[in-house]
């Protein structure tokens, strides 16, 4: 599969937090920073001072070998876990002491690397969870079916139908989630992720599972889905393809530290970042 025809001609700009943005962000506010971001499990560290930006609509990467600390980074950010020192500022926020739930609302959202959907209940049923934050109706009028529930309703179900026509999943509104092919699934998880309404979207190796022509639709929609929206996302994937072919800005863990970050082109050169992978060579005789 050839990433050329998906490769962002983007210039990347320092920051001050030594990361780099894309040009169009400079001098906006990151959708997300940290700042020597880490946890310790029993006195090991799992993560230990990352230091990240992420433009309002950037495409970024998140990579590095099995084990590199890359979910858990995930986990730090969407409040799963709390750090044991740094900060993370999510839209100029910081998150410390939030729950999941209030960083969600706070603009972020993510999928995981198994997918976590409500197997026996629709299609749309699942995307209207993500979206019960955004319809307002009180609990008098739910019980009784009063006018504002019927209003709500209505409107919940056609921003659900307007999230599924972005993957062409409309007329699968009314089958079971559980009964979806698995890439179909994958699609049904990002957008209910979506239905949030967030600002930086992660997805956790969304390209899992994918054949080849799955993961070109799938890179097609990423940007459709940032440059529809205008928001950030920042995606852990093991498939390089998709990582060079859409990424503006790559960020490489091993060891849970941050080894490198740059470019794709300089990461794919980075002397670091292949040791990392291959494993040191050894030198010739």
């Amino acid at each position: 599969m050839s990433t050329k025809k998906f490769r962002p001609n983007t210039i990347m700009v320092p920051v001050p937090s030594t990361s780099i943005v894309p040009e169009r962000d400079a001098g906006r506010l990151p959708v997300l920073e940290t700042s020597h971001l880490g946890i310790e499990f029993g006195g090991l560290k799992a993560v230990d001072d990352v230091n990240l930006a992420v433009g309002p609509t950037e495409i970024c990467g998140l990579i590095g070998p099995n084990g590199a600390g890359k979910t858990t980074v995930f986990n730090l950010l969407t409040k799963v876990y709390q750090p044991t020192h740094g900060t993370i500022l999510l839209n100029g926020k910081d998150t410390s002491g939030m729950t999941t739930e209030q960083a969600n609302r706070r603009g972020i959202a993510r999928t995981f690397q198994n997918i976590r959907l409500f197997n026996n209940m629709t299609v749309e049923e699942n995307v209207c969870i993500g979206l019960h934050n955004q319809i307002k109706y009180n609990m008098f009028s739910g019980i009784f079916r009063m006018p504002g529930y019927w209003i709500g309703e209505r409107k919940q179900h056609k921003k659900a139908l307007e999230l599924l026509s972005i993957f062409d999943m409309t007329d699968l509104a009314n089958a079971k989630a559980g009964s979806l092919p698995y890439g179909a699934q994958r699609r049904l998880e990002i957008v209910r992720a979506l239905a949030t309404n967030p600002s930086l979207l992660l997805l956790d190796e969304p390209a899992a599972g994918m054949n080849p022509h799955e993961t070109e639709e799938l890179m097609e929609n990423i940007i459709k889905i940032r440059d529809r929206f205008q928001i950030a996302i920042m995606l852990i994937e093991h498939d390089m393809n998709l990582v060079m072919g859409i990424c503006e800005g790559i960020c490489v863990l091993n060891y849970g530290r941050v080894i490198a970050k740059g470019t794709p082109d300089e990461i794919q050169s980075n002397p670091a970042v292949i040791e990392a992978y291959l494993g040191k060579q050894k030198e010739a005789h």
